[in-house]
This record gives C-alpha cells, sequence and structure tokens, in this order.
C-alpha cells in the first residue's frame, strides 16, 4: 500500500510540474499558426542554423518539461528531428539535483553537462544530415493545423482562441502522461533498486546496453537510479551517460502522443538509443572519468 501512496504522489508531483511548460509550448504554438504563420517561419529559418546549440542548451536545464515541449513542436513541424534529438539527448531530469545534494563537486557536474551538450549538439547535427542525405520523411509534412486537428482543440473557433485551445491540448497531454507515468512509477517501486542493480552489474557491456534501454522508460524514478548508482560506485562513466543520454524524461510520451507518424517516433526512439549506448561505449573506450 505505501508503494502506491509513494507512487501517487510522486506522479502528481512531477505532472503538476509539467503543466506551465505544456501550456507555454502550445500556447506559443497555437499563436505563431493564427497570427503570425508567415513571419513565424521565416524567422525560424534565419535561427535554423542555431536550433541544435539552442535545443541542446535549453535541454540542460533540469525540467523534463522541455523535451515534453519540444517533442510537441517537432509534431507541429516547428522544429526539425535533429533539433529534438539534441533536446532528448541534453535533458538532465533529476541528474543536477541528485549530484548536488550528494555534494558532487560543482566542478564534475559543470564537466558532465559540458559533455552531454557536446555529445547533444553533434548528434543532432549529424541525425539532421543524415536525414536529408537518405531523404527519410522526417519533419516534411508536419504542420501546426495538423495537430490541431488531430487532438479537435477548437482552435478555428472564435470563441477561447488560441487560449482556450492551449488549454485543451495541455489537459489531454497531462492526463496521459499522469496515467502512463503512474503505471511505470508503481513497476518501479514494486520491483525495486536491488533488481535493477543487481542486472546493470551482471557485465559491463550488457550493463551499458541495459542503462540505456532503463534510460528510455519515461520516468524521472529511471534518471534517480541511474544517478543513485554511478554514485554508489555501481555504473563506469560510459554506463552513466548511456543511460542518462537517452533519459528524454516524459518527451517520448509526449511525442507518440501527437505526432501521428508512428514508424517515425519508432524511429526517432531507435536513433535515441543507438546514440545514447554508443556514446555510453566510447566514453568507457577512451576511459573518460568526470
Amino acid at each position: 500500500m505505501a508503494v502506491i501512496i509513494d507512487s501517487l504522489k510522486d506522479t502528481i508531483k512531477d505532472t503538476v510540474t509539467l503543466i506551465p511548460f505544456l501550456f507555454i509550448t502550445y500556447l506559443a504554438m497555437e499563436w505563431l499558426e493564427d497570427k503570425t504563420e508567415d513571419q513565424s517561419v521565416a524567422m525560424l529559418s534565419r535561427i535554423s542554423r542555431f536550433s541544435h546549440v539552442l535545443g541542446a542548451g535549453i535541454g540542460l536545464i533540469p525540467q523534463c518539461g522541455f523535451s515534453a515541449g519540444a517533442a510537441s513542436l517537432y509534431s507541429g513541424g516547428v522544429i526539425t528531428a535533429g533539433t529534438l534529438i539534441a533536446v532528448f539527448l541534453s535533458t538532465s531530469d533529476e541528474m543536477i539535483p541528485i549530484f548536488i545534494s550528494s555534494s558532487v563537486a560543482p566542478a564534475t557536474i559543470g564537466k558532465i553537462l559540458a559533455a552531454k551538450f557536446i555529445i547533444a549538439l553533434i548528434s543532432g547535427v549529424i541525425v539532421d544530415a543524415a536525414s536529408h542525405v537518405i531523404r527519410y520523411g522526417f519533419h516534411a509534412d508536419k504542420h501546426i493545423h495538423d495537430l490541431c486537428e488531430r487532438e479537435h482543440c477548437g482552435c478555428e473557433d472564435e470563441e477561447g482562441g488560441i487560449v482556450r485551445s492551449a488549454i485543451v491540448h495541455t489537459l489531454k497531454i497531462t492526463g496521459f502522461i499522469f496515467l502512463i507515468s503512474l503505471a511505470l512509477s508503481l513497476i518501479m517501486g514494486f520491483a525495486g533498486q536491488e533488481t535493477v542493480a543487481s542486472i546493470l552489474t551482471a557485465a559491463p557491456l550488457l550493463a551499458t546496453i541495459v542503462t540505456g534501454i532503463i534510460g528510455l522508460i519515461p520516468n524521472c524514478a529511471a534518471s534517480v537510479v541511474i544517478a543513485q548508482m554511478y554514485l554508489e560506485g555501481l555504473l563506469t562513466c560510459g554506463q552513466m551517460m548511456a543511460g542518462l543520454l537517452v533519459g528524454a524524461g516524459v518527451g517520448l510520451l509526449v511525442l507518440f502522443r501527437t505526432n501521428n507518424h508512428h514508424r517515425e517516433n519508432i524511429a526517432i526512439t531507435a536513433v535515441l538509443l543507438a546514440l545514447g549506448i554508443g556514446w555510453g561505449i566510447l566514453t568507457d573506450m577512451l576511459g573518460i572519468v568526470f
């Protein structure tokens, strides 16, 4: 019973903190659609060369709300797949609060954040370059209006306008996130950190892969477990990086909920996992420590 109560409390707290980020994101998207579509397209084209830098930098802020907002922006055709990947890879989630509370040296935290930023930036550029070369349909046929139609938000109704539409979007996504996050939190609570630890310490290479897969869990509990195990000396730097790079918070949940291109969602998830594990393995191969 205690596990259920704790999971419910944690899920409510985590979900409530997302609401402002989601609402602001959808309000901005509705404004772009309703008021200044032509001007916004021109503006986005001017800053597109810096989008990966912005995405990698914003993701470092310890709030998974930014990854949720980025997923919605991608579903609306506002940002590219590479920018989305940059945000996902740099998302820090619970890592920074845990490190600070454990008195980790600021220089160490700074090195980890710098590594995540560089990795996210390089990966985002590579993903967009690769998508142009292989001509995969990332980002090409998306539009904010299409997202509104799927969600039946009433953005074209004069009464309420863009505020009403943003509220509808936010409530639908918040409800979806709450249900999934609660289920995942219950699973993690009943499984226990000891079970996760025994899996990760089985074999070094396998641990890097498993840590990356655990990082995919769209719940703050995953990043908490990975960060704590690293602090306890149970994970190498590469294994920690694999899990924390892949850990995009609830960003993947929002992506699958808002983007109607399901094969594309699966491809983005696979690329995110492959990049996280690959960079983790490379970190250990080069003997990098923080």
